[in-house]
């Protein structure tokens, strides 16, 4: 991952950017496969928007790579279970019940996402949900040092090898129509 979100202050920027975004609706379609009460993990919380309606459902633990962005959730939310962690190798003896991300593992090149399919593998418990949001489309863009990798069905297909099935995919809005799509993976 970039050290853009090693600076406080693109942190702030990006917590003041992204403040009045709403993902109730990624949180309410996760919750269609994930019962609530669940133990949930977040990779790359960001400023702790989808952390909090997690936690209006599931026992959530946050994550991200930044450690500014755990910092400044934590002076508002002291008692959070969030945690640094690295989403290609999520090196934790912690398990899930689910795994979810809301545009955060575009930031993988396509031989970190695999890797991080895999590690997410081990990280869940058996039969448990991987929920994840990308950007569709093909290619990749480099922004303030950030990567923007699109996916389609086939590329994730191919990242995702054996470790999980496909159990939903389907594209949504985010700016245009269809430019994203969320996926829910049911470990093999």
């Amino acid at each position: 991952m970039s050290s853009y979100f090693d600076d406080e202050k693109n942190v702030r920027d990006y917590i003041s950017m992204t403040k009045d975004d709403d993902w109730s609706e990624l949180v309410e379609l996760l919750a269609r496969h994930v019962p609530d009460g669940s133990e949930v993990l977040e990779l790359g919380m960001g400023p702790g928007a989808d952390l909090d309606l997690l936690l209006a459902r599931y026992r959530a633990t946050g994550t991200d790579a930044s450690q500014p962005f755990l910092d400044i959730y934590l002076d508002s939310h002291p008692q959070a279970d969030v945690f640094r962690l690295d989403a290609v190798t999520m090196d934790t003896d912690r398990r899930f019940d689910a795994i979810y991300s809301n545009k955060v593992l575009h930031q993988l090149t396509p031989g970190g996402l695999s890797r991080s399919f895999e590690a997410q593998a081990r990280v869940i418990r058996p039969g448990g949900i991987a929920f994840h949001s990308f950007w569709y489309g093909s290619g990749e863009k480099i922004h303030h040092g950030l990567r923007f990798t699109y996916h389609t069905k086939s590329t994730i297909q191919e990242a995702i090898g054996n470790q999980f099935v496909i159990a939903e995919m389907e594209r949504y809005e985010e700016s245009e129509s269809g430019d994203s799509f969320y996926l829910v993976l049911k470990c093999s």
